[in-house]
């Protein structure tokens, strides 16, 4: 066991989410909302990626917080009916580090009830902790909160976590208290992404396979 505790991002780096289900949603409630209005699959990752979400909402397309509230009661009654699929070889490595009395957490921008379901159907093995969106703004990352009460809760120095994860706010969140960050790029191939990826990331990983044989 390499780490004691793996802090996994959930969309994806464990689920392939953000293609399949996310930025469709996203696009339909900008049909509904906002005629005419378009967000390219492109886009939207690069904005989720800098300056994050909510900024985009509020920047690009002018939503209050209203609208904001809106568009998240939105997507929280899509993903009711939508399920991920996790990517090949992810149980695999969550089911080694279980056996290997590690700890599992999660750190994402979605909810936790959909995270515990998302795991469950693709047999994954149940995480020890979660840090979703139904947080305040201030425990989510890039906020370090997650990562302190991991350390809090479980007596970990920050050289016995990893976190695992494809967009910048879980890199911030990492740097924000030294804990070692794993970067992931098999969800898309976005140039800008890679780029910042690679030229500020001691590890960085494009496929799952790479993952795996670090960590062994």
């Amino acid at each position: 066991m390499k780490y004691k505790c793996l802090v996994f991002d959930h969309d994806d780096t464990v689920v392939n989410s953000t293609a399949t289900i996310h930025y469709p949603c996203f696009q339909l409630f900008l049909d509904e909302r906002y005629p005419g209005r378009k967000c390219s699959l492109e886009h939207y990752f690069i904005a989720n990626f800098s300056p994050g979400f909510l900024e985009m909402c509020r920047g690009e397309f002018g939503m209050d917080e209203d609208a904001i509230r809106d568009e998240t009661a939105y997507w929280l009654n899509y993903v009711e009916t939508h399920v991920p699929t996790a990517y090949p070889g992810i149980r695999e490595i969550l089911e080694r580090q279980r056996a290997e009395g590690g700890l599992i957490a999660v750190v994402s921008h979605s909810h936790e009830r959909n995270i515990l379901r998302d795991w469950a159907a693709n047999g994954l093995p149940a995480p020890d902790a979660v840090f979703g969106w139904e947080r305040p703004e201030e425990e989510r990352k890039p906020y370090p909160f997650p990562l302190e009460e991991l350390m809090r809760r479980y007596a970990l120095r920050p050289d016995e976590m990893l976190v695992i994860d494809d967009l910048k706010p879980g890199y911030d969140m990492a740097c924000a208290v030294s804990v070692p960050f794993a970067a992931v790029g098999w969800a898309n191939d976005i140039p800008q992404i890679e780029a910042f990826m690679r030229r500020n990331c001691k590890r960085y990983f494009k496929t799952v396979e790479e993952l795996d044989a670090f960590l062994r």
